[in-house]
């Protein structure tokens, strides 16, 4: 993952196992092994001196459980490697002994038995420690529990570190221009507040334009009603064939000004709907528009709770259920769902769109008349404000050409009983 915890951690975890591996080495390399052939001959000095005092005073050695004389050699089992390299030190300083080293399963500790000249067995504690076995893999295991180690405390603590990050981000992305976002919590190290106080003034000036933008086109489109009415006054006292032109532009106009009014409201309008039944919604639309003239067909529908504003998402259908009918001939709407969520289709037969305008689609008063036939009256936000709607609503919204004709592709979350919706809703 290209993230700055991902790479922090990575930083971290490589920095200390690399110093780690680093010093390991060098202790290896300036640390001297310890020299097992001094050893062997120190224990074989001693093993002759205690061989030595016990021919001496037998009747004086006591009986224990780390120092005695038994008729037998000690037993349990047998350490060669040990055995072979004190039976060969004694060799090299002349003493024709030869001894056994085992680990006897009821001490805890190696004994020597030494064979005495009357056919017992010295049996003593072996006082000098045994060599370690040469294996590599103690080292490994070592370096790979310390890495285990050093990995798990570094996620935690970088996860602890970056925390305040992530949750500038999940701000961040929660901003819209028709959100109230919580203030971010300006506290931490000096670059995360600093950041915080970023974003939150970013939302509090995104908010205030948007509340402008608001005021400014509702008192714009208030302000066109006065003069557009003294206009139509005064188209009466124009001769019939002006007169209808005339009215035909103040109709045009009246609906671009509504049109505007409509998207900003859409854009800062809050709340997040009810709960409502889309298919009912889809069949009620689709009647409507067929009895004023509209060809809109209903081919498929299924159960489907979602929450939204009832009146905002049925302007939203009217405009594409018209938009489908009028550049694309006519309107067929099929519904299904899948995995909680319910998918719309408007599909129509008439040209489509140019793939290179299909980006743009959204955005106000675009038009795409020369692509989809005949121009039609319109300000050309009937497709920005129902985009609006249905983001509002949770849904999506996008548009796609097929070999004959446009589709457009509405999908919303369903909602279930538990969520806040009465029984029977």
């Amino acid at each position: 993952m290209n993230t700055i915890r991902t790479k922090l951690t990575a930083l971290l975890v490589g920095s200390v196992l690399g110093v780690l591996i680093v010093a390991t080495g060098l202790s290896f390399l300036m640390l001297t092994p310890p020299d097992f052939g001094r050893v062997d001959d120190a224990a074989a000095v001693q093993i002759g001196l205690l061989v030595d005092l016990a021919e001496r005073t037998q009747d004086a050695v006591q009986e224990g459980p780390y120092g005695r004389i038994a008729g037998a050699p000690a037993g349990g089992h047998r350490i060669e490697p040990v055995t072979d390299a004190i039976n060969g030190a004694l060799a090299r300083r002349g003493r024709a002994l030869h001894v056994l080293i085992s680990e006897p399963p009821d001490l805890d500790w190696p004994v020597i038995s030494a064979p005495l000249s009357d056919g017992r067995w010295l049996i003593v504690p072996m006082a000098l420690p045994l060599p370690g076995p040469d294996n590599a893999w103690a080292l490994v295991g070592w370096i790979l529990l310390v890495a285990l180690g050093v990995t798990l405390v570094m996620v935690i603590a970088v996860r602890r570190m970056t925390e305040p990050l992530a949750l500038l981000q999940r701000t961040a992305d929660a901003i819209t221009p028709c959100s109230d976002v919580d203030p971010v919590a300006e506290k931490g190290p000096a670059e995360v507040r600093a950041a915080a106080r970023a974003i939150n003034q970013l939302a509090t000036r995104l908010r205030q334009v948007m509340e402008s933008r608001m005021r400014l086109v509702a008192a714009a489109g208030h302000d066109l009603r006065t003069p557009m009415t003294r206009m139509r006054l005064r188209a009466e006292f124009l001769g019939e064939e002006e007169r209808a032109a005339f009215i035909e532009d103040l109709d045009e106009l009246d609906r671009i000004a509504d049109s505007a009014i409509r998207l900003v409201r859409e854009e800062v309008e809050e709340g997040s709907g009810e709960p409502l039944r889309l298919e009912a919604m889809v069949a009620d639309t689709a009647e409507e528009l067929r009895e004023i003239g509209y060809a809109v067909a209903v081919a498929r529908t299924c159960p489907a709770l979602i929450r939204a504003r009832p009146e905002a998402l049925r302007r939203a259908m009217r405009n594409l259920f018209i938009n489908a009918a009028t550049h694309g001939r006519a309107a067929t709407v099929s519904m299904t769902s899948r995995d909680g969520r319910v998918q719309m289709l408007i599909e129509d037969a008439g040209p489509g769109i140019p793939e290179e305008l299909l980006p743009r689609v959204f955005e106000p008063f675009f038009r795409v008349d020369p692509a989809r036939g005949a121009p039609t009256p319109g300000a050309g936000l009937g497709l920005a404000i129902a985009e609006q709607i249905v983001t509002r609503s949770g849904g999506t919204l996008k548009l796609e050409n097929m070999p004959v004709g446009l589709r457009q592709v509405l999908e919303f979350p369903m909602v279930t009983q538990g969520e806040g919706v009465p029984e029977g809703g």
